[in-house]
């Protein structure tokens, strides 16, 4: 079982901060906020990802809207309970924090990775889009600090997609991927619809770990 919680959730993001900082929470005395990061794509694409940071890391720092950041830290989940229903929150917990200037945005040529290893807890699904393209759903649990665990979802594509249907529960994998965001609209019973944002990590590539460190590895397709 892997015990450097460093090396089994490790995260970087370098984008451009696009909304107020707010206060989330206390903890022994430590208080945390939370802003939201915009990451660009190799497609232009955006992702909004939420940044949760502790005051400690913020008292020499311009967290203001339109400064760009770059974050180091682990991608983090926890249950929030809401009308008796419980919800998977994700959020990016920053380890640390650094402003960076334009210059140094377009020199940057990791603006989103994220390294996991973790446990498959739920069979994969796998299935494909009206177009025939290959998708599986997996849920990771990865270890942390103090007995806990972080359920990270997953999605992988292609021949990746393939390798993943076949993976038992329980198996222990390494991923290596990024942080993406991804609009919804979730119906209620009573007819309504909501507008909500699901967090997941594209996956580029990954591995079974094993023992004897013979692994057995598919590298991501070019999607």
């Amino acid at each position: 079982m892997n015990t450097n919680y460093s090396e089994n959730n490790h995260l970087v993001l370098v984008g451009k901060i696009v909304s107020e900082q707010k206060y989330s929470h206390e903890i022994y005395g430590e208080k945390f906020f939370k802003i939201d990061l915009e990451v660009v794509r190799l497609s232009s694409n955006t992702d909004i990802i939420p940044i949760t940071i502790s005051e400690r890391l913020i008292t020499d720092i311009d967290l203001s809207i339109g400064r760009s950041v770059r974050v180091e830290g682990q991608f983090r989940s926890y249950n929030n309970y809401e009308n008796e229903k419980n919800r998977l929150i994700l959020t990016v917990f920053a380890k640390e924090i650094t402003e960076v200037n334009e210059e140094e945005m377009e020199k940057n040529e990791i603006t989103n990775e994220v390294t996991l290893i973790g446990y498959i807890c739920k069979k994969p699904i796998y299935r494909q889009t009206p177009f025939g393209r290959e998708i599986a759903d997996i849920l990771l649990a990865v270890n942390r600090a103090y007995n806990k665990s972080d359920y990270i979802p997953c999605i992988a594509w292609g021949r990746n997609a393939r390798f993943c249907q076949n993976i038992e529960v329980g198996t222990e994998v390494k991923i290596v991927g990024r942080v993406q965001s991804r609009n919804y609209e979730k119906k209620h019973e009573d007819g309504t619809v909501e507008a909500r944002v699901a967090y997941e990590v594209s996956i580029a590539s990954m591995e079974i770990v094993k023992e004897d460190d013979e692994n057995s590895e598919v590298q991501a397709e070019i999607v």
